[in-house]
């Protein structure tokens, strides 16, 4: 395809900053997507490498030891540092590419088109890198099971956000519940707002939609849970998913009198602190159906 010098369709009408526009039509669409992804608020950004070169990483640092005074000094050092480093792959190779001919481009011009098209574009990204996101949450995670004498939704909920909070490894000492974060689905959501609904006391809004914080942890409602998923609780940064797209591109489409507009993007999902994500559903979580 050749690509329409100056992108010239787009200057009809007077408009003579075309480039400038599809330049911040591209800047509203990765804008778009983290705006609308749960994902983007959880995902590890700490990450070091060129995604040009395929891969990125990301290291975590193992917790600090006390020795006795002196043996440092006896030794000539101190104790090394010692770092896991997980390397994420860009291994996910997408395109969105539409061709609009110039009958429709005509009718609704083509800055309309670029941005109805692109407020859908964003919509299918964010829901693909939601889903990977969340997908590998629950393989990488540690899948609860709810003990039978705990089946109040509080309680329920309570019990998993223990569960990531009291870890204790070579990399952590437990976890701060302002660090976690819990990601509900609708269904769950639901059960949780209408628990909240029966409580009298003053301060909670039965009118909102949001609760948004649950015993100290920000909480979330997503569609993009997989399937038999109530709920994942997870220390931010938990996951890593580096995400690389091209702008957005217009190109006249050889012997057609069409425009092809093509978005093309390429991620990776891998669990940094795997050991500190947890997920419940129905299947082999009592009380959680």
């Amino acid at each position: 395809m050749a690509r329409i010098n100056a992108l010239n369709i787009l200057l009809q009408g007077g408009s003579p900053g075309a480039k400038e526009y599809l330049a911040e039509l591209y800047g509203k669409v990765i804008e778009g997507v983290s705006k609308q992804l749960v994902s983007y608020r959880i995902k590890n950004m700490d990450l070091s490498g060129d995604p040009d070169a395929g891969t990125v990483e990301a290291k975590r640092f193992v917790n600090a030891t006390a020795a006795t005074y002196g043996t440092a000094r006896a030794a000539g050092k101190g104790s090394a540092v010692k770092a896991q480093p997980v390397t994420i792959p860009i291994n996910v190779n997408k395109e969105i590419v539409e061709e609009l001919e110039e009958k429709d481009v005509s009718l609704y011009g083509v800055e309309g088109v670029l941005a109805r098209r692109a407020q859908n574009h964003i919509q299918i990204m964010a829901a693909e890198l939601d889903k990977a996101f969340f997908a590998e949450a629950k393989t990488a995670g540690v899948q609860l099971t709810i003990p039978q004498n705990v089946t109040a939704i509080e309680d329920v909920l309570e019990y998993g956000i223990q569960a990531v909070e009291t870890v204790q490894n070579e990399y952590v000492d437990g976890v701060p519940r302002d660090l976690l974060k819990m990601v509900v689905s609708p269904a769950y959501y639901g059960k949780i707002r209408n628990r909240l609904d029966t409580l009298t006391r003053v301060n909670v809004d039965t009118t909102t939609e949001e609760f948004y914080v649950f015993h100290g942890v920000e909480t979330f409602s997503s569609i993009h849970l997989p399937a038999g998923t109530n709920f994942q609780i997870m220390i931010n940064g938990a996951i890593a998913q580096p995400v690389k797209s091209d702008p957005y591109t217009a190109e006249k489409i050889p012997l057609a009198d069409a425009v092809a507009l093509e978005l093309f993007y390429y991620y990776g999902t891998k669990a940094v602190m795997p050991d500190l994500i947890a997920w419940a559903g129905a299947a082999g979580a009592t009380g959680l159906t």
